[in-house]
């Protein structure tokens, strides 16, 4: 297979539907893309209707190039990511990975334009984010959520209004940034730096006043990044946790019990915004997000320092913290329901309390003057016990 043939089928595989994120190549199915969270064969000519471990592996091959680092990489560790270009439509983050002794591919569709807060519906604290002149901002959340559009957005922001030099470490780079009022230096995992520890070493010495980590992968990752913090610069990254007192715990769990106390006050210190993120299905076709945003306070760094207790939580405070843009998932949830973005069965599936969501459902019902419950005819019984024999 030559590589026109493997781009007119990654071409072909992006026309067959609209708002492709993902090309989805497995052997025993067919070609498959993933639009608005579902996956669906791809219809192309000539039809495939079960690849074989041949055909990925030589797509695979295909892919990866002549870049002899990643095929070590992925006999040593069983996948590996890397980038591809197909020329003049699109770019995809691509991770080839073994499975049962096969090789299977997934291309994650990158897009060429940076969309604004606007255009993405980020909350207003957004921009307070951008203003952050150093720290340590986390934006997570599981797979293919948007974190990394997120960072996109808020680093956008900074190229818009700020004149400061930005290193991003990225694995591999998504968006590309045009310089604006920010210069840009954008590295690549494998390309320009060989690891995120190493790449963040080395930026300390490039004079950055931002600088984007891909991912906090590990301990030594995480450690450079307090120092760059703790030197003056804004360090932004991202994390696979589902909310703030997880992210601070998965960090924590990085490094030994004996270092546990140091690490607290070293995060309580630098720690601005945690930010966690869901995407839900819409009403009406698409996603849309749902964020727990957490801000620095005194009450957060006393939680980081001390550990969470009874009444005493990260979501306790989040709550209590809305006044300044904190927000949790369930009120944005129920936010959402209320302006009519998903409907109440998508609002309770991802809650993450259904009582809080099923109240705050409640109570909009009740306010529009929807009933609030599926009982219907009920009425007082004014003869009950009126006739009642005493035995």
């Amino acid at each position: 297979m030559r590589q026109q043939e493997i781009d007119y089928i990654l071409g072909r595989m992006l026309d067959t539907q609209e708002n492709v994120s993902d090309l989805n190549i497995t052997v025993g199915k067919p070609l498959q893309v993933e639009s608005l969270g579902r996956l669906t064969t791809a219809d192309i000519e000539p039809r495939i209707d079960s690849l074989t471990p041949f055909q990925t592996e030589i797509m695979a091959l295909n892919l990866i190039g002549r870049d002899r680092r990643l095929l070590e990489v992925l006999l040593k560790e069983g996948s590996c990511d890397s980038s591809y270009e197909l020329p003049g439509k699109a770019r995809f983050r691509v991770n080839v990975f073994s499975q049962r002794g096969n090789y299977s591919i997934v291309l994650r569709k990158l897009e060429t334009r940076i969309p604004t807060r606007q255009e993405l519906g980020l909350p207003e604290v957004f921009v307070k984010m951008a203003r952050e002149k150093n720290g340590i901002i986390l934006v997570t959340g599981a797979t293919g959520t948007g974190k990394t559009t997120s960072l996109a957005a808020i680093l956008d922001d900074i190229n818009e209004h700020q004149p400061v030099h930005v290193i991003t470490l990225e694995d591999p780079v998504e968006y590309q940034h045009t310089h604006k009022k920010a210069t840009f230096n954008q590295r690549e995992l494998g390309l320009d730096f060989m690891s995120f520890a190493g790449g963040l070493r080395a930026a300390l010495r490039q004079a950055p006043k931002v600088i984007l980590i891909g991912e906090m992968r590990d301990r030594d990752t995480v450690e450079i990044a307090l120092t760059a913090a703790e030197t003056g610069h804004l360090v932004l990254s991202t994390l696979h946790t589902v909310d703030a007192g997880q992210t601070i715990n998965r960090i924590l769990g990085m490094f030994p019990r004996e270092d546990e106390n140091q690490i607290r006050v070293r995060l309580a210190d630098m720690i601005r915004w945690i930010v966690c993120q869901r995407l839900l299905p819409r009403e009406g076709g698409g996603r849309v997000a749902a964020f727990e945003i957490m801000g620095t306070n005194m009450r957060v760094k006393d939680t980081i320092l001390h550990g969470e207790a009874e009444g005493k939580t990260f979501r306790d405070i989040i709550e209590a913290g809305r006044p300044f843009g904190m927000i949790t998932f369930d009120e944005c949830i129920v936010g959402l329901y209320e302006r009519g973005e998903i409907s109440e069965e998508t609002a309770l599936a991802f809650a993450t309390t259904r009582s809080v969501v099923g109240r705050g459902i409640d109570s909009i019902k009740a306010k529009r003057g929807d009933a609030t419950s599926g009982i219907k005819g009920l009425k007082i019984d004014r003869d009950y016990g009126k006739n009642r024999q005493d035995w």
